[in-house]
């Protein structure tokens, strides 16, 4: 994929470009060149464009600045200022993978295939896939149908590149008519290849449906995707049922073809860190097809990760709200108010949504979800109860509200409503290590079914061995049945791998005092305390009384709780 330029990353730099006054930013190169770099390594793209401009009137031939420049245009979705830039480096005779990138999107948007064809025969995209699927689709473009299904050929030829090759060639043939050429590619392909995404499904559905193969459409969307209150699946099935025949309009332009390289380019990107690369692809599959939902709400996804929530916050709002998909954008864009300190706001958005799509349980769930994270237990487990609900009558397969809800319930004090949530969670989904976490920490904290707890939790930690958390649940647990030793390893480790959460360090140093490593105790509280203002704390964290296991020691506290005392061990004295 794009190669990146060197980037100056270091902290003394950066922190140096925030601290220079505002004249001197806009007034001098290295001002401006400094604060630019500063915004771009917080992802505030449209902070380094402005400073990346001015710089760029500064040293209008500084060829660095011009890429970063255009990755920051790209990223704005502002291709028009970005080709600009790009043009003048291309007239130069400077190849920059970037500026090919908003040059291409733009010969796409135009229609202009016969630019795009050079483009890619003269080596100046993005590298050989893109190239060549880009090629392929431009081909598509010119009528030339037999050199399109060539260049397509080459890729699915290629070393690793076969899914991408196969799954656009069935594309094209599809978009040209040829169903059953279409039909086969999507046969023959692999469980977990890019025919099998929703968008591959999705497609075949289509295609079958135009065959005419109406019960074969309808077995695949079950088979994928089972009961599900997907509104656009459920579309899709009702149409079916009652022997309506899908039109084919995942691709209806070799435009769309060009969007789709971008999209599914940008889709194989995000399986792995989320990073600038992934949002340039997505921004250019939206501009070259505005309408493709699927690409908005990627976009506004990697937009949230990277923390440019205002931003993410207007993609999720760009999706229609007669789009299948109106409430997932919706669902998206509260999360991403929250995350603004926007709560009023994100409220507002949901109960907006539990209104108009109120059949739908993952809208009430996502409404739980929201009112748990303000501490609104009692509001969270009725809109959890009204998700729940909407299951009556059918298999209940959500065993991640009833997850919730358990917490919930646990909040309130409702024990017995919350180990039955729990319980009913593992029933749908056995193994599931969250919830044999919750429950086997639960457990543990109210000193019941210790043997189960210790078991559910060794089978959490099995599931997940970099979970700090949960194996901080192994240690404490082990720790409550009177293990100290064997506690002492996996508390270290959860400490290794959680080293600034305050209850972590809190329990570490309870299992060092247990053992006799006494200043090892209470060096690990005296850094809890210290951790306790910082970020979410768990309600777990008591800072009451880690000061008086400093003052007292935990035997004391553990007696003046009426607590039983801790067994004498490692007493080599």
């Amino acid at each position: 994929m794009m190669k990146h330029w060197k980037r100056l990353c270091l902290a003394t730099v950066l922190s140096g470009a925030v601290s220079l006054p505002m004249p001197v930013l806009a007034n001098s190169f290295s001002g401006a060149y400094l604060a630019a770099r500063q915004a771009q390594y917080v992802n505030d793209y449209e902070t380094a464009a402005r400073y990346f401009t001015i710089a760029l009137t500064r040293d209008p031939s500084n060829l660095e600045i011009m890429d970063e420049l255009i990755l920051a245009q790209v990223a704005l979705g502002e291709f028009e200022r970005a080709g600009i830039v790009a043009r003048k480096l291309e007239a130069d005779g400077h190849k920059s993978q970037i500026g090919q990138m908003a040059l291409a999107a733009l010969e796409g948007a135009a229609g202009d295939y016969a630019a795009l064809i050079k483009r890619a025969d003269e080596g100046r995209l993005m590298g050989e896939l893109v190239d060549g699927l880009l090629k392929a689709w431009a081909l598509v473009g010119k009528g030339d149908m037999t050199s399109a299904l060539a260049e397509f050929g080459k890729i699915a030829d290629g070393n690793g590149t076969r899914a991408f090759g196969l799954y656009h060639k069935a594309l094209a043939l599809a978009h040209v008519g040829d169903l059953e050429g279409a039909d086969a590619l999507f046969g023959s392909s692999q469980p977990g290849t890019i025919m099998q995404t929703r968008r591959g499904v999705l497609a075949h559905v289509q295609i079958l449906s135009q065959l005419g193969r109406t019960s074969d459409a309808a077995e695949m969307l079950k088979a994928r995707f089972g009961e599900t209150q997907d509104p656009e699946i459920v579309q899709m099935r009702t149409r079916l049922e009652a022997g309506e025949t899908l039109q084919f309009d995942l691709i209806t332009s070799p435009q769309d073809g060009l969007a789709e390289v971008n999209f599914t380019i940008a889709g194989a990107l995000a399986a792995e860190p989320r990073g600038t690369d992934t949002l340039l692809f997505a921004r250019v599959a939206q501009h070259l097809r505005p309408e493709m939902v699927d690409a908005s709400l990627l976009l506004a996804q990697l937009l949230e990760d990277q923390g440019q929530l205002d931003a993410a916050v207007a993609a999720y709002r760009s999706v229609p709200s007669d789009h299948p998909a109106f409430h997932v954008a919706e669902m998206g864009r509260a999360e991403a108010l929250r995350a603004a300190d926007k709560m009023d706001a994100a409220l507002e958005v949901m109960e907006k949504l539990s209104v108009s799509h109120a059949n739908l349980p993952v809208v009430h769930s996502a409404m739980g979800d929201l009112l748990r994270g303000a501490d609104r237990f009692e509001d969270a487990e009725k809109a959890y109860d009204r998700s729940l609900a909407l299951w009556e009558g059918r298999e209940n397969t959500d065993w991640r509200t009833l997850y919730t809800r358990g917490i919930v319930h646990e909040r309130l004090d409702n024990w017995d409503k919350a180990e039955a949530d729990f319980r009913a969670a593992l029933a749908i989904s056995p193994g599931e290590p969250n919830v044999l976490n919750y429950l086997g920490y639960s457990l543990v904290e109210q000193h019941r079914k210790l043997d189960e707890a210790l078991e559910m939790i060794e089978q959490a930690v099995a599931a997940r061995p970099q979970s700090g958390y949960i194996i901080d649940s192994l240690g404490w647990a082990l720790f409550r049945l009177g293990r100290y030793e064997e506690a002492v390893p996996h508390m270290e480790r959860a400490a290794e791998l959680m080293s600034i959460d305050p209850v972590i360090n809190d329990h570490l140093g309870d299992v060092y005092w247990a053992v006799g490593r006494k200043l090892e105790a209470e060096f690990q509280w005296k850094r809890a305390l210290s951790f306790i203002e910082y970020g979410e704390v768990s309600q777990d964290a008591d800072p009451d009384r880690i000061r008086r296991k400093l003052d007292v020691g935990l035997d004391q506290v553990l007696a003046d709780e009426g607590a039983k005392p801790l067994e004498l061990v490692n007493d080599d004295s």
